[in-house]
């Protein structure tokens, strides 16, 4: 019953950050020239900063397209930028929105209880004619620099 209850206000709190913020539509999901065009700015981005990342791209369903890793960049960072492009797709909002959610404490630390939610910078949505075609993670430096990573990527994408 705990689980249940649990999930329930985890859903509760989403709805309510959804009402209060309109979040975009699903378009047709990321390609994988678009995956790699992202990837790569994502990378001359992170290179020009000498910081060692690894970059994910998936579809608006949260599913992998593409996928690399930067020589130097911590082993933990494989996962961590999945997890953060798989929450910015499927949620539909920037992995930064969930993190300022649970450092403001309260009603915001609910967010922790949702399946696939990333609270760390470094996730965002893909967007394409205004809808979302997939999500872009990013894991290797300060969540910040992760951030900035990020959006180089988004940016190149049409």
């Amino acid at each position: 019953m705990k689980i249940v209850y649990g999930a329930m206000v985890a859903g509760a709190a989403l709805w309510s950050m959804t009402a209060a913020a309109q979040v975009p539509e699903y378009g047709t999901t990321v390609n994988l020239a678009q995956a790699k065009a992202a990837i790569a700015a994502g990378q001359a981005e992170a290179a020009k900063n000498k910081w060692p990342v690894a970059i994910a791209v998936v579809d608006n369903h949260g599913f992998l397209v593409a996928y690399e890793k930067m020589d130097g960049t911590q082993n933990a960072s494989v996962q961590v930028a999945i997890d953060k492009a798989v929450s910015a797709a499927i949620y539909r909002r920037s992995t930064k929105v969930f993190q300022d959610l649970v450092a403001g404490g309260g009603a915001g630390t609910r967010v922790m209880g949702l399946r696939g939610a990333s609270v760390v910078e470094g996730g965002l949505p893909i967007m394409v004619g205004g809808k979302i075609v997939g999500g872009i993670g990013v894991s290797g430096v300060t969540s910040d620099q992760d951030g900035v990573v990020a959006k180089a990527g988004v940016d190149v994408v049409k």
